[in-house]
């Protein structure tokens, strides 16, 4: 798609291509052939650059065709440089950091007031955690006791400017997650084994929201991108740099 497009961003979408893919094919309730079902759980990407992995996730899951990855970031095509809610299973418009602990906590509101049992899962990047929205959702969805919110940290360390520790170190994240009353996990982010039993242990707390910690690399997968924050965005890929992610990738799928 950013080979495509001439543009977007891959470092954080593959830091967190590995969530995702939990989330999609072994965890959430999901009905792509009837989108709006009430009863489905609810996905989040509240860092919204990162949309090529959600894109993918949901093409591969059914909910539009992978033909419109040719039209991504493109006048006229489906698949915009941030997610829409005019794109069949996105819950939220994304993009502007902060917000998106803020809309899934909405939500999971919601299903307690209408009687349902559908869960919340929100995505969140190290941007986010700078936010002041971020935490006073934090504090509400604890005042409130809302047991089917899970926020999840994408955590790879770098911001679109540098490094987190260099422009603003939002740590430690344990300490300040248990002051807010949520319970907590932390897990290597690129391990299904750890992701499922992070959101196993979710499932089972009652009477708090979960806060997820997941340590991940930005780039992973493909060596001149990895920790590499010239890949965070707003850059294409030669035809070269293509095929040797794409080698690198499907080798380390074998």
């Amino acid at each position: 798609m950013i080979h495509q497009a001439g543009s977007g961003h891959p470092g954080g979408s593959l830091s967190c291509a590995d969530i995702l893919a939990y989330l999609y094919f072994r965890e959430m309730n999901l009905c792509p052939e009837d989108p709006y079902q009430m009863n489905r759980d609810r996905f989040v990407l509240s860092k919204g650059h990162a949309c090529p992995a959600l894109y993918a996730a949901l093409a591969m899951k059914g909910y539009f065709s992978a033909d419109e990855f040719k039209r991504f970031r493109q006048v006229g095509g489906l698949l915009q440089g941030h997610p829409d809610v005019d794109i069949p299973g996105i819950e939220a418009v994304s993009g502007t950091l902060g917000m998106g602990l803020s809309q899934g906590l909405g939500m999971a509101l919601g299903a307690r007031c209408l009687g349902e049992s559908f869960r919340v899962y929100v995505l969140l990047g190290d941007g986010d955690m700078n936010e002041g929205s971020t935490w006073e959702a934090m504090m509400a969805a604890a005042h409130h006791r809302i047991d089917n919110l899970v926020a999840i940290l994408d955590a790879n360390e770098f911001q679109g400017d540098g490094p987190v520790a260099k422009q603003m170190d939002y740590g430690p994240v344990a300490d300040k997650v248990l002051a807010f009353r949520w319970h907590f996990k932390e897990i290597d982010g690129h391990d299904f084994d750890q992701i499922g039993g992070a959101l196993a242990e979710a499932r089972s707390t009652k009477g708090r929201p979960t806060f997820i910690l997941a340590h991940t690399v930005k780039g992973k997968g493909v060596s001149f991108m990895e920790r590499n924050n010239a890949w965070h965005g707003s850059r294409g890929l030669s035809d070269e740099e293509l095929a040797q992610a794409l080698s690198e990738l499907q080798g380390s799928c074998e």
